[in-house]
């Protein structure tokens, strides 16, 4: 049985990650790439507290676009402002801290 190394509890019963997605500043916005593609850029993210990874994995299929997690920032292809907000806020993220521009 593995235990967390923050709260000492078993990692079935950790509850970090979820208290570090309730904190995150989180903005989402889009920006237009070469020939004329958007992005949607997801930012503030801490990928210490949480699985950076594993969310793009979700946010991809939630979204059903392509997309990669780099430099601490997940970015998707297409606009999906308002569906990624909708998704993160079901993931456990404070609907208060995402920001959309």
């Amino acid at each position: 049985m593995k235990i967390c190394e923050v709260c000492g509890l078993p990692k079935e019963l950790c509850v970090c990650e979820e208290i570090a997605r309730e904190i995150q500043r989180v903005k989402v916005y889009t920006v237009r790439r070469r020939f004329g593609k958007i992005m949607t850029i997801i930012e503030g993210i801490n990928e210490q507290e949480i699985d950076i990874k594993d969310l793009t994995k979700t946010l991809k299929a939630k979204c059903a676009c392509g997309g990669t997690a780099k430099e601490g920032r997940i970015e998707l292809q297409g606009d999906h402002k308002k569906k990624v907000k909708k998704v993160l806020v079901e993931l456990g993220f404070s609907p208060d801290t995402i920001e959309i521009r």
